[in-house]
């Protein structure tokens, strides 16, 4: 199996200092740029998938992934429970749809694994419709391999202790609220039912063409890090030289006269009133 590792370390992970993780983060970036844009100047495909349990910090990894990339080329695909038709559907169908074009790079938070974690632990599916999706699963990558596409699969672990610590700060943070649902909470009295449908899912979908990597993410900015520089080291990609570009000079005015400003409406300057009478001008 890709990505083998041996029993988990019960040791706190050591966070990266800020200074050194902003230092490298913004080197990755400016990798993944270049990246973004031999993908388009190749007309590759490039297909990323996050999985892993709750909490154990694919959406900030994916975040910093797509940060500075062009939405144009590279889409982020999360989506929502499947419609009474999808359901209808192969189940792959859906996520066929949103697989990229040439030039084109497709980050999925959360993908057709969903089968084999949440749909199968909670129920959801019917164990023929599981077992269907670990035989299927496989010749469904196989194909995308086989037709070009590059496919990374990323599984983020994260200790049970670290996750529950997630989901409290989760409770107490408004902006981060929405980030938890009654289903989430539920994955911490089926710790061991997700630990077993994680390793029949690795045992039937880490193959050779599409292998599975693990990204230890107890420490958030070392599991971001390490993903990226291993994504960049995966794929043979090169610098494309931009086309050469020059500001053209500002041509002299014609006469233009802007329209007084009573005749629009602007709206109030909220950030001036936050230092009115501090004396701050920073």
């Amino acid at each position: 199996m890709a990505g083998k590792k041996g029993p988990r370390d019960s040791t706190p992970a050591k966070r990266l200092p800020r200074e050194v993780y902003e230092r490298e983060l913004l080197r990755l970036q400016v990798e993944l740029v270049k990246l973004q844009e031999w993908v388009r100047a190749e007309g590759a495909r490039l297909v990323v998938v996050f999985e892993g349990r709750d909490a154990a910090g694919k959406g900030s990894t994916i975040k910093r992934v797509a940060e500075h990339l062009n939405p144009r080329v590279a889409r982020i695909v999360a989506l929502p429970t499947p419609t009474e038709r999808e359901r209808t559907q192969w189940y792959f169908q859906r996520y066929v749809e949103h697989l990229p074009s040439g030039g084109e790079i497709v980050l999925f938070d959360r993908s057709w694994y969903n089968r084999a974690g949440v749909e199968h632990v909670m129920g959801f599916c019917t164990k023929e419709e599981y077992w269907r999706f670990l035989h299927q699963c496989p010749l469904f990558e196989r194909l995308l391999v086989e037709d070009g596409v590059l496919l990374r699969k990323y599984w983020f672990s994260v200790s049970d202790a670290v996750q529950e610590q997630r989901f409290r700060t989760r409770l107490d943070d408004p902006t981060r609220r929405w980030k938890l649902s009654a289903m989430d909470l539920e994955s911490i009295t089926r710790w061991e039912a997700y630990s077993r449908a994680k390793d029949e899912m690795f045992a039937h979908t880490d193959i050779p063409e599409a292998p599975w990597y693990v990204v230890e993410s107890d420490d958030k900015r070392s599991a971001r890090i390490n993903m990226i520089a291993h994504l960049l080291s995966t794929i043979s990609y090169h610098e494309v030289q931009p086309p050469p570009l020059e500001l053209p000079p500002r041509p002299a005015s014609t006469g233009y006269q802007r329209p007084p400003r009573t005749l629009q409406t602007y709206v109030p300057a909220h950030a001036a009133s936050l230092v009115e009478g501090t004396g701050n001008t920073a």
